[in-house]
């Protein structure tokens, strides 16, 4: 069985992160969104309502599943048997870095990973923008995936 994890980055209301677990879906039997818990970082939604909003949208697919974990995401790899890491691209910066940290990821623990861009269309708009605009109360609904409700 191919499972993969899609770790940490994952914003269950960006649709650009939508694209990426649904294309990586076509080639993988399951894929486990990991929700990085980090008690000292700010974030919009609270870890319960990114984990709510994550099964609520997904619930028709069986292939995935969320947990949520504070370790390395090469342990979480380990944690939940993931053979592969599903990372997300925008730009050639962002792979360059990503795939720096593929080949660690390879050394240290023989757990591959897969890049995938975002489609181009998205490729100009970040979840960090997306969470900014949705803090000052900026209509998103343009970067949010049709039925996701937030």
């Amino acid at each position: 069985m191919r499972r993969a994890i899609f770790p940490g980055t994952f914003d269950p209301f960006t649709i650009g992160h939508y694209s990426i677990v649904t294309r990586a879906l076509a080639f993988m039997d399951e894929i486990v969104i990991g929700i990085g818990i980090n008690e000292n970082k700010n974030t919009y939604f609270p870890i319960a309502k990114r984990e709510k909003m994550i099964r609520d949208f997904y619930q028709n697919e069986p292939r995935i599943t969320v947990d949520s974990y504070d370790s390395l995401t090469i342990d979480f790899a380990k944690k939940v048997n993931a053979q592969f890491i599903i990372r997300g691209i925008r730009t050639v910066k962002d792979f360059e870095y990503e795939e720096t940290i593929a080949d660690i990821n390879r050394k240290l623990s023989g757990v591959e990973t897969i890049l995938l861009f975002t489609e181009p269309e998205l490729t100009c708009i970040s979840s960090t923008t997306v969470r900014e605009l949705l803090q000052y109360g900026k209509d998103i609904s343009q970067f949010i995936p049709k039925g996701m409700k937030i």
